[in-house]
């Protein structure tokens, strides 16, 4: 991958500063490689240095929330969300990037038998608009289809006006039959179709991307709304820790934290990688005309270092790359839309025959049994450090009175990499349940200031080998294994909600946060986060309405950004010369900040030799 003259320059920025904006990855329309649900057969000062850790830094926002997580069995994890006055839970998924929920508008014939309160369309916004999203891959594929309109979103006890969602009136997707009235996507705004297709119904063609970046604020998914306002969030961060609800039913419920770690979590107990760039030529974005040299981040996608099962390596997979991307590197898609592990069809076999040695790969009719006892380890090694999956988490039980033999069957084949999926490794569920997971998304108009990245922190008990021992005792003595379904805590959500806090998106907050990112990396520094002279905007964006007196245009509109092998075209950058030059006139005509114009010099000059 091409590391721009920018980005070399700007490295040194890379390793102690943290100011952004939020974003998530998604499975892209015509590059389905996701599966939403699978079922089983304040700021503080630093110094001017070189920090070899990249962790978390405050910001000056004090906004932060927390709501607990339902779980299906352990197939799909919901959260509480309310749009106007509607309550009712939806996928987690950090796979997507976009918000749909269902609508009285579903017949059975259309979207199935519904589980979850759906979205009245007599309170319908219209933007004018509408959507297509396709979810799955190679060997499944759902979609959910509807107009978008805006309402305000209220999660976690944090509200923002003007939110995008599409309200589907047709869906094969099978969360909205198992407990949720749709997708939450949290993936990077870049991926999503519902902000695509309203910019080009708004701006015309999506080519070049200028006008869909300026209209992130208004327009983008709701985690990157919510990290658009200036220094509202106490830490530019959000994190996801999964319940388990089978074979060893857990105590702790799983939780969506924003803002700020879970409680008791220290930062320097997280280990911290980047997030996978995407090259154009790899299927990512391509930078707008006035931010051409960046290269931007397009899933929550990591490199692994190594896969380890009961200690032994793993060879890496023979199964060839397509589409000319790299055949070597090793990443993994970090993905709780995903209720299973998958990997490279070979190193899948290799596992599943060690463990099951019964097990042939070749027949459809084959299962990797194995005794419940027997306690295996898959491990993934990231950053350096080991992660694995909790023995109890690898298997399941072949049904609920049989407790004696169960099956591996968290663990199933992929697709090889190709042009925007470069990913060998789709870490779902399984993993998420034995790993804590804190994903910062770093700045979104100029990655190369602060990259986006996760943290991981192994929840995995030591006797976790006795712990799946006494869980198959437990079960055999009362006749069968304990499994648990927990819907999303509604009642907590719809308390939270009357005392809400409204965050207010503006296009200067999200200008502003371009030129924070590149002025604030020296602590005793500190300048305004907005732009004198600039104009508040409104919080509501002003949609033009269809004048169409026929159906709205059904628009996948994410394709339109693709570049003809069908790779997504799309970018949220701004220069950071740019920024720093912004920033250097804003002192220049405060006398009040001349006292510290020296410093600031010294600082851009520094980041930029």
């Amino acid at each position: 991958m091409r590391l721009s003259p920018l980005l070399q320059s700007s490295s040194v920025i890379l390793f102690f500063h943290l100011t952004a904006n939020f974003s998530f990855a998604l499975p892209v329309s015509n590059f389905p490689n996701h599966d939403p649900i699978e079922r089983r057969a304040g700021g503080f000062d630093v110094s001017f240095q070189r920090i070899k850790t990249r962790g978390l830094s405050r910001r000056d926002g004090e906004v932060t929330g927390e709501i607990g997580l339902g779980d299906n069995s352990d197939l799909l994890y919901t959260v509480p969300i309310q749009l106007g006055s509607t309550l009712t839970s939806v996928h987690l998924d950090t796979g997507s990037s976009d918000l749909w929920v269902t609508t009285d508008a579903c017949t059975a014939a259309s979207c199935g038998t519904l589980t979850t309160p759906s979205y009245p369309m007599s309170s319908f916004n219209a933007s004018g608009s509408s959507v297509t999203m396709n979810y799955g891959d190679s060997t499944t594929g759902t979609n959910a289809s509807g107009p978008i309109g805006f309402e305000t979103a209220t999660l976690a006890g944090i509200a923002i006006q003007s939110q995008l969602f599409a309200a589907v009136n047709s869906t094969t997707n099978t969360v909205v039959q198992d407990g949720a009235a749709g997708i939450f996507g949290l993936g990077f705004p870049a991926g999503s179709d519902i902000q695509a297709a309203v910019v080009e119904a708004q701006s015309g063609p999506l080519k070049p991307t200028d006008n869909f970046v300026e209209d992130t604020y208004k327009y983008g998914p709701l985690l990157a709304r919510i990290a658009s306002t200036s220094d509202g969030l106490e830490d530019d961060v959000f994190s996801i820790s999964l319940q388990r609800s089978e074979i060893d039913v857990g105590n702790d419920n799983g939780t969506l934290t924003i803002g700020k770690l879970p409680d008791g979590v220290d930062n320097s107990s997280l280990t911290w990688v980047p997030v996978r760039l995407y090259s154009p030529s790899e299927g990512g974005l391509s930078p707008p005309t006035f931010a051409s040299d960046e290269v931007y981040p397009f899933r929550w996608e990591i490199d692994i270092d190594n896969v380890y099962l009961d200690g032994k390596l793993l060879a890496n997979s023979a199964v060839p790359a397509t589409g000319g991307v790299d055949n070597n590197r090793v990443s993994a898609l970090i993905d709780t839309g995903n209720s299973l592990i998958r990997g490279p069809s070979d190193v899948v076999d290799s596992i599943l025959t060690t463990v099951s040695p019964s097990y042939n790969p070749a027949s459809k009719n084959s299962l990797p049994v194995l005794d419940c006892t027997a306690a295996h380890t898959l491990a993934f090694q990231i950053g350096g450090k080991m992660f694995p999956v909790d023995p109890r988490d690898f298997i399941s039980d072949t049904k609920a009175t049989n407790t004696k033999t169960c099956q591996a069957n968290s663990v199933v084949a992929t697709d090889p990499p190709g042009v925007g999926a470069l990913f060998r490794w789709s870490l779902g569920d399984p993993f998420l349940k034995s790993t804590l997971v804190a994903f910062h998304y770093g700045n979104l108009t100029h990655p190369s200031v602060d990259p986006p990245r996760i943290g991981f922190m192994s929840m995995v008990p030591e006797n976790s080998d006795a712990l799946l021992t006494q869980a198959v005792e437990d079960a055999q003595n009362a006749g069968s294994f304990e499994t648990t379904s927990e819907s999303a805590p509604t009642a907590s959500a719809a308390v939270e909600a009357k005392s809400a806090i409204t965050i207010v998106p503006t296009a200067a907050a999200f200008a502003s946060a371009t030129s924070a990112s590149a002025t604030s990396a020296s602590a005793t520094l500190t300048v305004s986060s907005t732009n004198p002279g600039s104009s508040e905007s409104s919080d509501a964006p002003q949609l033009t309405q269809s004048t169409s007196t026929g159906s709205p245009k059904v628009s996948n509109a994410a394709g339109s950004l693709r570049l003809d092998d069908g790779r997504l075209f799309l970018s949220l950058c701004q220069p950071m010369a740019e920024g720093l030059s912004n920033w250097m006139t804003t002192i220049m005509a405060t006398r009040t900040q001349s006292v510290v114009l020296s410093v600031g010099i010294s600082v851009a000059v520094t980041i930029l030799m």
